[in-house]
């Protein structure tokens, strides 16, 4: 993406310019025309930015934001449009309305603070790009669709994950970036309990059997095995290209016994 078409806040170079300076213009005149009580107001709401966790920052920007992202996010007709068609076309059945949207920006949120552990100085930039990019909403819509489409491959069996990488054109990248994570967190959580792990596609009980899981808990596996820009990547490679992930819903699913009849 060129930086050029992007109105940055880069917060690490804070030594080369004033924090005013870095702000788009219409924020920096507005806040130098605030009489000095209400300045008092900003300055104490930096503070408890600043001193606050990740996950609180979460809490608060999806309180303070999520109706004007909502708003503006329906309002992309287009990408809507987009991405709910990819949704069919990988037989998801959730639909882009209000709820829907209002829900993942909260996950969204929630998914950048626990990234943020690793890189906690690049949550709240990444927030406030959220805010105020429309590229960066329409990677809300990228990673409503990766979401989606890993919450389908969380819920199939191994022998249905198998016959789903035998479907894509680079089958190794496939298994290494998202086969492998998955069942790693499949074991660790006893989900599936695999009797010859030496055996990576193996014919066993535990192998045609789909793992049982609640919504709650496949959406923390998710959101604990992959991170956001994986997740965004996903979801912005299908839109890029359908044929990234190949899919056949009705080879994948078929029952065993059919299909070995």
């Amino acid at each position: 993406m060129n930086n050029g078409d992007r109105t940055t806040l880069p917060l690490h170079n804070l030594q080369s310019e004033t924090i005013l300076e870095q702000l788009p213009l219409a924020a920096k005149e507005w806040l130098e025309s605030l009489p000095w009580n209400q300045r008092r107001y900003v300055l104490s709401l930096c503070h408890l930015m600043r001193a606050a966790s990740p996950g609180q920052q979460a809490e608060f920007l999806d309180e303070y934001t999520a109706d004007g992202l909502v708003s503006r996010m329906l309002m992309d007709v287009e990408t809507k449009a987009k991405v709910q068609k990819y949704l069919d076309e990988f037989r998801i059945t959730t639909k882009l309305d209000e709820s829907v949207i209002r829900r993942y920006i909260r996950q969204f949120y929630i998914h950048s603070a626990q990234d943020a552990h690793r890189q906690p100085e690049l949550y709240l930039e990444s927030a406030l790009r959220l805010i105020m990019q429309s590229q960066e909403r329409t990677n809300v819509f990228n990673y409503i669709l990766g979401f989606e489409i890993f919450k389908i491959i969380f819920k199939m069996s191994w022998a249905q994950q198998e016959r789903m990488y035998r479907l894509q054109k680079n089958q190794e990248e496939f298994i290494e970036y998202y086969i492998k994570p998955i069942r790693h967190a499949h074991i660790v959580n006893s989900l599936v309990v695999p009797k010859d792990k030496n055996l990576f596609f193996a014919e066993r009980d535990y192998y045609v059997q789909a793992p049982e899981i609640s919504e709650k808990k496949l959406i923390s596996l998710i959101m604990a095995t992959f991170t956001t820009d994986i997740v965004v990547y996903l979801g912005f490679s299908v839109i890029r290209h359908i044929k990234y992930i190949r899919f056949d819903y009705d080879y994948i699913f078929t029952p065993e016994r059919e299909q070995r009849f």
